[in-house]
């Protein structure tokens, strides 16, 4: 590895699989101190040894706002500093509306924006006044093109992309990037939700991505020279038709 982030610290939440866990393994294999933030603390201890002293585990459960609040300063004692925020926890809920089950949507809704945003205002008056750092999403190429299957999942993407637009203008003035990787159809636990069918239909076609090439896209944009901000990258499995 090149170490391009030697020196960093980093934070990633919905860090114990997924997009998460392989944002954290790159951001530590590159030079980071990562702290790896999620609510499952076994699993977290466990990652952590296995990727070495560099990761640093955290236990917030995202869907209480008290601990998103304080959150900073657990990643200051664990880890003496923060660079790198990556608000990535997320989940899934697709389907026909008219047969959906609104608290399912609650809950999706909830942690994909409510939390994401929470997260973000917890840690930006350290980054302001360090004037500088980056805050970075996952998002959704569902937060730029509705998708017919999945229309609730598809509305909260869009609101984070209007947050990540907005907030970006609001902290260039810090030092600060904001920035959102919005990939296509990735192999996590967010696809449990998807019709049987349909996977294998998408694993057939080679219509999905693993979550190693969203780690590397991430990597790519906090990597690049400070004049410059990568906002949006939308990656997609080649054979996907949006």
């Amino acid at each position: 590895m090149s170490e391009l982030l030697k020196g960093k610290v980093a934070a990633v939440t919905g860090a114990a699989s997924g997009i998460g866990l392989e944002c954290a393994r790159t951001f530590a294999a590159e030079g980071a101190k990562v702290v790896l933030i999620d609510r499952a603390k076994e699993r977290l201890d466990a990652l952590c040894a296995e990727i070495g002293p560099n990761a640093l585990p955290l236990v917030v459960d995202l869907l209480e706002p008290s601990q998103v609040s304080g959150m900073l300063s657990g990643i200051l004692d664990a880890a003496g500093g923060l660079d790198i925020f990556h608000a990535n926890a997320g989940a899934y809920v697709g389907g026909e509306v008219s047969a959906g089950n609104p608290d399912d949507w609650d809950r999706m809704l909830n942690l994909n924006i409510n939390a994401a945003f929470r997260s973000v205002h917890a840690v930006l008056p350290h980054m302001i006044a360090q004037k500088s750092g980056d805050v970075m999403f996952t998002s959704s190429v569902a937060g730029f093109v509705p998708v017919v299957w999945e229309p609730v999942y598809t509305a909260s993407k869009f609101a984070v992309q209007a947050f990540v637009h907005t907030l970006r203008r609001q902290v260039i003035k810090h030092g600060i990037r904001v920035g959102a990787v919005a990939p296509g159809p990735v192999v996590t636990a967010l696809l449990d939700d998807w019709p049987k069918a349909k996977m294998e239909e998408a694993l057939a076609a080679g219509s999905l991505m693993q979550p190693k090439e969203v780690a590397d896209a991430v990597l790519f944009m906090l990597s690049r020279p400070r004049n410059v901000t990568i906002r949006d990258l939308v990656i997609l499995p080649t054979s996907v038709d949006i």
